[in-house]
């Protein structure tokens, strides 16, 4: 696991939306297309902001989500819409977004009726991660209903999750297909957050799901 300190928030959203897109310049020198997973939350929406106005063959980037809330797009909890807003616009809303949410379904229906649109973007050629706390990643909560399954070797490529003391639903790729992206790049910010994330790596998956998909990558961190 290899970790950059950044001076400040603003140089890391600098440095990671060049690092992203540098990446998938390459990967679209040797392949026809790029597949880009992304999150939702709050952190990710600087780097988006950056990493939308610069110049490439957006038109060849499939973006999809690592996660989902289980709410129609246009509900303001969806980090669709956040994707929407911040990263699929200026010169990326080129891009082809790969959606999850269906409606009139459960979560867990959505997840089996979406998982088929993820297998032609296998593997992932870049994927960026954020962690909570309490070292969850994507929506891999840590004591979630349908964790377990999600971390298994042979999960459905879309998972459906319900975190305890949350009442919306959610769907999530699950560690496998996380882990087996060709690039993974870590964001987190706060002491609170490095020390999780210090901790997780002594703890078991289930207890820290983040550790199943840290191999290999690359860990972004600001004050």
């Amino acid at each position: 696991m290899n970790i950059i300190d950044y001076a400040d928030r603003e140089m890391l959203a600098m440095h990671v939306a060049d690092l992203l897109a540098g990446e998938l310049q390459s990967c679209l020198l040797t392949h026809e297309t790029a597949s880009f997973a992304v999150p939702g939350g709050s952190s990710p929406g600087p780097i988006f902001d950056i990493l939308s106005g610069i110049h490439f063959e957006w038109d060849r980037v499939h973006v999809m989500l690592t996660d989902e809330r289980w709410v129609p797009q246009d509900d303001p909890r969806s980090n669709t819409a956040l994707v929407r807003q911040r990263l699929l616009t200026g010169r990326a809303a080129q891009a082809r977004f790969v959606p999850y949410y269906v409606d009139g379904v459960t979560a867990a229906q959505g997840a089996e009726m979406s998982a088929p649109a993820v297998a032609p973007e296998l593997p992932l050629s870049l994927v960026l991660l954020g962690m909570g706390e309490d070292m969850h990643t994507a929506s891999l909560f840590p004591g979630a209903r349908g964790l377990q399954r999600a971390l298994a070797h042979d999960a459905p490529l879309l998972c459906p999750i319900s975190a305890e003391g949350q009442d919306i639903d959610r769907v999530t790729l699950p560690a496998h297909v996380l882990n087996g992206a060709m690039s993974r790049h870590l964001v987190i910010f706060g002491e609170a957050k490095r020390e999780a994330l210090a901790r997780a790596v002594s703890l078991d998956a289930e207890d820290a799901p983040i550790v199943r998909v840290l191999g290999g990558g690359t860990v972004h961190w600001a004050a």
